[in-house]
C-alpha cells in the first residue's frame, strides 16, 4: 500500500511509529494507569498488538507502508473494548480486514464514502426538519418544539458503527493523523492521501450517546436562550423620555443590536445618542443588570441610562436578569468537559476546536493576534477615526463602520430598495442566480448554484446550514422584518448567500466527497465577507468615489482588529472555565466583568472593550 508519493524518510516513520509507541504504551496490561472501571477504552494489550502487526506482515509479505498498518492496528486497539471480542477476535478482525495493497485500499475508501455520504446525509436532512420550529419564523414554540429541536437523530450512528465493525475497519486502513503529522506530511501527499487522512478523523474515540446528548441539549438551550433574546427598541427611552427608534423596532442582541450601532455612523438623526444608547444595552447584558422584563417584552419602557422601566406610565420595580448568560455558558463547558475524557487525539474543547475542527493550533492563532492588536499601526488608524468623528473615541468604536461607503448612503434609502425588491425569502430565493451573476459567475454556474440554496425566513438571526450530502441543498435562513427584507436583513443575507455558495461548491465539486467542506472557518468566513462587502452593488450602487478604493484596506484592518479581540476575550474565557471548572454562574459573570481587561486581554490591547467583545462572543 502506498500512500505518500514521495519516499518514506526516517522523520515520516518516526510520527507512525511514535504514535503507534504511545498508543500500544496506553494499552500495555502493565500500565499502572490502565483499570477495569467503566471508562476504560480497550481490553488489548501491547502484546497483542505486537503479534497481530506480526501476523498481517506475515499474510501480506512486501507491504510497502508497514508504519501506517502499525499506527492503523495500535489505533484500533487502542479503541476496542471487550464489548467488541477478545484478544482472538480482535487479532482475527484485522487480519481478515486490513487492505493490504492499493487497490483494495481505495476500493475499501470508496464503499465507505458512498455509505457515509448517504448516512450523514439522510440524517443531516432529519435534523433540519427537527429543528424547523427553533429556526423558522412561525408559530410561538411549544414545549414539544423544544424537545424535538434538542433531539440529536445520529445520536447512537457512532455506537452503532462501533458495534458492527464499520467504525474498525476504518481505523485499521485509514490510522488518524495528529495535527504536527499533517503540518510535517501533507506537502507531499496527493488529494487521494488527504482524503485517506481525512477518512482517519472519523473514528478519533467519540463520547457515548448519553454524553453527546448533552453536548446537545445545551446547545439547544443556548440557542434557543439568542434566538429569542430580543430588545424592543421603540421602547427605549433616553433622560427626557424620548424615544429615538421607530416604535416596531425589534433587534436580536447577538448581531442585530451591533448592525444597528454601524448604521449609526451614517448621519441620521440622533445618530450618536442612538450609538450611546445601544451601548448601554449591551453593558446591561454583559452585566447581566438588563430588566429581566425587558428582554422579548413590548409592555415594558425601559431606560438604560437609569435603568428603569415603567408599565402604562408607571414605575415598575426591576428584576434583573442576574447571571443566565454566564449559566448557558458553563453549562455548554459542563457538557464540553464531559466529552473530554473520551477524546485522546483532542482532550478539550479548545482542542477539538482547533486542532480537530479548524485545524491550527491555538496557541499560534493567539500569539499571531496578539501580534496584530499591538501593532502601532491600530493607534494610527484609532486618530484616523477620531479625526473623522470629530470627537473622542468610545468602546463602541471598534465596530466603526465609516470606512465603507454604505456609510454616507441613508439606511432608509436602502431599505425602501430591498423591502421592495425582496417582500418574501421567496424574492430572495429567486433572485440568487441574478446575484450571482451580477458577482461575476457565469450564467449556467449561477442557475446551478441558486438551484442548490434554498431561503428561509429565520425566527433569530440569519445563518447557513450547508448539506451533508451531494443530493441535498444548502439553506440560507434570514431574518425579515415587517413589510419586507430590510437592508440590515439583506446585508447579513448577502453574506448568508456567501456561505451557501461555498458549501455548494466544497461539497458538489470536490474530487472526494470525504474533502467537502473547507479546511476551517477562516476560509468560509473570508468568502462570505467578500460576499457581504460588495451588496451595494446588487443594489445598483458603485463605489462613492476613487478615495473609497483606498479606506478598503483601513476598513479590512479595523475590522480584523475587533474580531481578533473577541477571539482573545473567547479563547481565554474558555482557558478560565478550565483552570476554574467548578466555578459557579456568578464567578464566572465576575472574573469576566470585574477583571476581564487584565485577565482576558494583552496589555497592549487599547481601544477595544473587553466587555464589548464578551457581547459579541455570547
Amino acid at each position: 500500500m502506498v500512500i505518500f508519493e514521495v519516499k518514506y524518510t526516517n522523520m515520516k516513520k518516526s510520527f507512525f511509529l511514535s504514535i503507534a509507541v504511545v498508543l500500544m504504551g496506553l494499552l500495555s496490561c502493565d500500565n499502572p494507569a490502565k483499570t477495569t472501571n467503566e471508562n476504560d477504552m480497550s481490553n488489548i494489550g501491547e502484546k497483542v498488538v505486537k503479534a497481530t502487526i506480526g501476523k498481517i506482515k506475515e499474510s501480506c509479505p512486501g507491504l510497502a507502508s508497514p508504519e501506517l498498518m502499525e499506527a492503523g492496528v495500535a489505533q484500533a486497539a487502542r479503541q476496542w473494548k471487550a464489548e467488541f471480542g477478545s484478544e482472538e477476535d480482535f487479532t482475527t478482525f484485522c487480519i481478515g480486514n486490513y487492505a493490504s495493497t492499493p487497490e483494495k485500499k481505495k476500493a475499501l475508501f470508496d464503499k465507505l464514502s458512498i455509505a457515509f455520504e448517504s448516512i450523514w446525509g439522510e440524517y443531516n436532512r432529519m435534523n433540519v426538519e427537527l429543528k424547523k420550529p427553533l429556526h423558522l419564523d412561525g408559530d410561538t414554540l411549544a414545549p414539544v418544539d423544544y424537545i424535538f429541536g434538542a433531539y440529536d437523530p445520529s445520536g447512537h450512528l457512532t455506537e452503532d458503527l462501533y458495534s458492527n465493525k464499520i467504525a474498525f475497519i476504518t481505523i485499521l486502513n485509514f490510522p488518524f493523523f495528529t495535527l504536527e503529522e499533517k503540518d510535517s506530511l501533507g506537502s507531499g501527499w496527493s488529494r487521494l492521501d488527504w482524503a485517506y487522512a481525512r477518512m482517519g478523523d472519523i473514528f478519533t474515540p467519540k463520547a457515548p450517546a448519553a454524553v453527546k446528548q448533552l453536548v446537545a441539549d445545551a446547545e439547544m438551550r443556548a440557542e434557543s436562550y439568542i434566538a429569542e433574546y430580543n430588545i424592543m427598541m421603540g421602547h427605549l427611552v433616553n433622560d427626557k423620555g424620548e424615544k429615538l427608534f421607530p416604535a416596531d423596532m425589534k433587534l436580536l442582541t447577538h448581531w442585530n443590536l451591533r448592525d444597528e450601532l454601524k448604521s449609526n455612523y451614517a448621519p441620521v438623526p440622533n445618530n450618536t445618542e442612538k450609538q450611546k444608547m445601544i451601548y448601554k444595552v449591551m453593558l446591561h447584558i454583559v452585566e447581566q443588570t438588563i430588566p429581566q422584563q425587558v428582554i422579548n417584552n413590548p409592555e415594558y419602557d425601559w431606560n438604560p441610562y437609569s435603568n428603569t422601566i415603567t408599565k402604562g406610565g408607571a414605575a415598575v420595580e426591576v428584576k434583573q436578569e442576574g447571571d443566565k448568560r454566564y449559566a448557558v455558558l458553563l453549562e455548554l463547558f459542563q457538557a464540553q468537559k464531559a466529552m473530554d475524557v473520551y477524546s485522546f487525539a483532542y482532550p478539550t474543547a479548545i482542542k477539538r476546536a482547533f486542532d480537530g475542527g479548524m485545524q491550527v493550533k491555538q496557541e499560534d492563532i493567539e500569539n499571531m493576534f496578539i501580534e496584530y492588536i499591538s501593532s502601532p499601526k491600530v493607534k494610527k488608524i484609532a486618530e484616523m477615526i477620531k479625526t473623522r468623528l470629530g470627537r473622542p473615541l468610545e468602546p463602541y468604536d471598534i465596530w466603526y463602520d465609516g470606512f465603507k461607503s454604505r456609510s454616507s448612503i441613508s439606511e432608509d434609502l436602502l431599505t425602501a430598495k430591498t423591502k421592495a425588491l425582496y417582500p418574501t425569502a421567496e424574492a430572495f430565493d429567486k433572485d440568487i442566480p441574478n446575484m450571482l451573476v451580477k458577482f461575476g459567475f457565469p450564467a449556467a454556474k449561477a442557475s446551478q448554484l441558486g438551484e442548490a440554496i434554498v431561503v428561509e425566513a429565520a425566527r433569530g438571526s440569519g445563518h447557513a446550514m450547508g448539506a451533508m450530502s451531494r443530493n441535498d441543498v444548502a439553506r440560507l435562513r434570514t431574518r425579515l422584518s415587517k413589510g419586507g427584507m430590510d437592508y440590515k436583513g439583506f446585508n447579513i443575507a448577502v453574506h448568508e448567500m456567501g456561505h451557501n455558495v461555498e458549501q455548494t461548491i466544497s461539497m458538489r465539486d470536490v474530487d472526494y466527497y470525504i474533502l467537502n467542506g473547507v479546511p476551517n472557518t477562516a476560509f468560509t468566513e473570508a468568502n462570505a465577507f467578500v460576499f457581504q462587502k460588495r451588496d451595494l452593488t446588487l443594489l445598483g450602487y458603485k463605489k462613492a468615489d476613487a478615495e473609497q478604493a483606498k479606506m478598503t484596506e483601513l476598513d479590512i484592518f479595523w475590522g480584523a482588529y475587533e474580531i481578533m479581540g473577541v477571539a482573545l476575550v473567547d479563547m481565554n474565557v474558555w482557558k478560565w472555565m478550565y483552570a476554574n471548572p467548578e466555578a459557579t454562574p456568578v464567578q464566572l459573570k465576575e472574573a469576566v466583568n470585574s477583571s476581564s481587561c487584565n485577565l482576558f486581554t494583552h496589555d497592549k490591547f487599547t481601544v477595544v472593550s473587553c466587555k464589548l467583545s464578551v457581547w459579541s462572543h455570547n
